[in-house]
């Protein structure tokens, strides 16, 4: 045998069989340790990996930072000021006529991503508070309660006044389609589609009715606005006289709110409405669909995206008669 460097190298031949026995040995003895030494490592790895998703927070749409108001937006004015209280609630001041829709202010079961605008304790009157559904982030019995002592009138539908009454409230139950007048401001229920609780039933559950829940249609001195509920997307939402504004309680959630989808048509079927998103942004839940839409994902796909309003919660938009098609 010649080596590389083309020196002769003699060996034993009973040498060969002792020394490959050996070598083999210490190989499958080697190879076993390394084996055992890779496992660990990418188990550990791999472990490390799992740990970094699981403390990873998922993006979500977060609305901007809450801007504080006071007793100074409940005084009479020559306009109406909408103001977004973040989750699914709006302040109205209709040249002085003062309006809650939807509002809660504290009390709720969820983390939040930020506080507030203003609380219960910090508003000085209300000439009516209404409220589209029985849901608690809808009707919040502790916002209400606290409220009970500034606010004249409480509004709802049949089934949510007999719970504001059980709550000790001095509240009034309407059908959809129903007109009533608060002082200057005119308000006619809307229908909506937000009976989830029948896809869960429990014993002894209610069944709920179409008319449990509703929107609420509001004529002003200054336009029309349309705080729309939580609602499935339904065919009639495409049908109403131009709006000036949309109170929108957006939430890419298809199975018990519009979803993008039907969110996209009710913007498009009204073109130059503007629309003012609640019911985003503000719930620490980014694996929550009903609490997670974003914007951006509504703005790039509707007519005139413009017209899409992401206020801060607290801050005021001025409303305006739009041009009618």
């Amino acid at each position: 045998m010649v080596s590389k460097t083309g020196m002769r190298i003699t060996i034993v031949p009973e040498a060969i069989g002792t020394l490959s026995l050996k070598q083999r040995q210490m190989s499958k003895a080697h190879q076993f340790i390394v084996l055992v030494i890779t496992v660990a490592i990418l188990s550990s790895s791999l472990y490390a990996q799992q740990v970094a998703d699981t403390t990873k927070k998922k993006y979500q749409a977060k609305a901007p930072p809450a801007q504080p108001f006071g007793k100074e937006a409940f005084r009479p004015s020559t306009t109406t000021t909408i103001r977004w209280l973040g989750m699914a609630g709006f302040f109205v001041n209709s040249r002085g006529t003062t309006l809650m829709i939807d509002p809660l202010l504290e009390g709720y079961d969820m983390k939040l991503l930020m506080d507030f605008p203003i609380r219960p304790k910090d508003v000085p009157h209300l000439d009516a508070l209404f409220a589209t559904h029985s849901d608690n982030d809808h009707y919040s019995v502790p916002t209400s309660k606290d409220l009970a002592s500034v606010t004249k009138e409480f509004h709802s539908t049949i089934y949510v006044d007999s719970l504001m009454k059980n709550d000790g409230l001095h509240s009034s139950g309407h059908f959809i389609g129903d007109t009533f007048r608060v002082k200057n401001v005119s308000v006619r229920l809307t229908l909506a589609d937000h009976a989830w609780q029948n896809s869960f039933h429990r014993e002894g559950q209610r069944y709920f009715e179409p008319g449990d829940a509703c929107g609420f249609w509001f004529n002003t001195p200054d336009g029309t606005i349309w705080a729309t509920g939580d609602s499935k997307f339904m065919q009639e939402q495409l049908h109403y006289p131009t709006p000036d504004v949309i109170l929108f309680d957006y939430s890419e959630d298809s199975a018990f709110h519009s979803g993008l989808e039907g969110a996209v048509k009710i913007a498009n079927a009204y073109p130059n409405t503007p629309l003012i998103l609640g019911h985003w942004g503000f719930v620490d839940a980014p694996d929550f669909i009903p609490f997670n839409g974003d914007p951006q994902h509504l703005k790039d796909r509707v007519a005139n995206p413009k017209r899409i309003i992401v206020l801060a919660p607290g801050e005021a938009f001025t409303l305006r008669m739009i041009k009618k098609q």
